[in-house]
């Protein structure tokens, strides 16, 4: 009896002290105890602490009301991006129900902005957005729904932002892209978050996120 609940005494020991030790470590996990993001430089997400080397790539786009959005719209902001297409029966209405609580959250920080492109752009014009844009109350100023060149958009995706995860995977630079990723950006252009953007859990780690981004940009 005294073995089995000294065993026991040592392995709860161990979890603790490694768990302890993770969370300093892990930005991926829920944690609060997070006090600096990491950069991500590459498609595997391998986090790097000591400085970006991958930007996001210049791009130029129409969001619903027919505007041209480059990326000068997202200079020194923050901004959180995520890939859609408004016919998506799947998991498009979680990610896009989740962006509509970021931009209630920063709704009057002008600091903190939002993008979604839409993957199939074909279908989704300025006049399919702007409708879509209206049905979610999505605020044209925080909010920029966009679509454009296809061949453009999936490059951003693969190569800016990282966003298709089964490109390593796919024979044809024109395969669909989906993906439940929100993609955290600094003012300078730098990955610094990804997050599943259907789960509650994770919306609420990219809020605590931004704000240690703030603090590190002060």
């Amino acid at each position: 009896m005294k073995l089995t609940r000294l065993l026991f005494i040592s392995i709860s020991v161990l979890f603790f002290f490694s768990c302890k030790e993770i969370k300093k470590i892990d930005p991926k996990l829920n944690v609060d105890e997070i006090t600096a993001l990491p950069y991500f430089n590459s498609p595997d997400f391998t986090p790097e602490w000591k400085s970006g080397t991958h930007k996001i790539p210049d791009f130029t786009f129409l969001n619903q009301n027919g505007d041209t959005i480059t990326n000068k719209n997202y200079e020194e902001k923050i901004y959180i991006a995520d890939f859609f297409f408004t016919s998506c029966p799947g998991i498009c209405p979680s990610l896009t129900k989740n962006m509509s609580t970021l931009q209630n959250v920063y709704l009057d920080d002008a600091d903190v902005l939002l993008l979604s492109h839409s993957v199939m752009p074909d279908y989704d014009t300025v006049a399919v957005l702007k409708e879509y844009a209206e049905k979610h109350k999505v605020n044209d100023i925080k909010w920029n729904l966009i679509t454009g060149n296809k061949d453009a958009i999936y490059k951003i995706a693969r190569s800016g932002y990282f966003a298709d995860e089964d490109f390593t995977l796919a024979s044809d630079d024109g395969d669909f892209i989906h993906t439940e990723n929100f993609i955290l950006v600094d003012k300078k252009g730098f990955i610094r978050g990804v997050y599943n953007g259907t789960i509650e859990l994770e919306v609420k780690r990219l809020i605590r996120h931004v704000e240690i981004l703030k603090k590190e940009e002060l």
